[in-house]
């Protein structure tokens, strides 16, 4: 099932990942709530697929569903790391 709202762009700083909603809102997330991402590289994050089901980055293994970024969650795979 997908959500009414879809990513229409997706964009990093240092600290956040930015996605652009088709509905004009825009969400900032850590980086830490994503631990897969948070430890890539620059390039690893811009190989994002866009789809009406969320975020998918392939080399990483990482997929992200707008519902979930929309109910404030994070990685739920239980492999998070702790930044030392």
């Amino acid at each position: 099932m997908s959500s009414s709202v879809n990513a229409k762009n997706i964009r990093f700083d240092r600290d956040s990942m930015w996605v652009e909603l088709s509905d004009g809102r825009v969400l900032g997330v850590p980086l830490a709530w994503f631990p897969r991402l948070l430890h890539s590289s620059a390039a690893q994050r811009k190989q994002v697929r866009i789809s009406s089901h969320g975020l998918h980055w392939d080399e990483l293994d990482e997929d992200i569903s707008i519902a979930g970024l929309l109910a404030g969650l994070g990685d739920l795979s239980g492999n998070r790391t702790v930044a030392a």
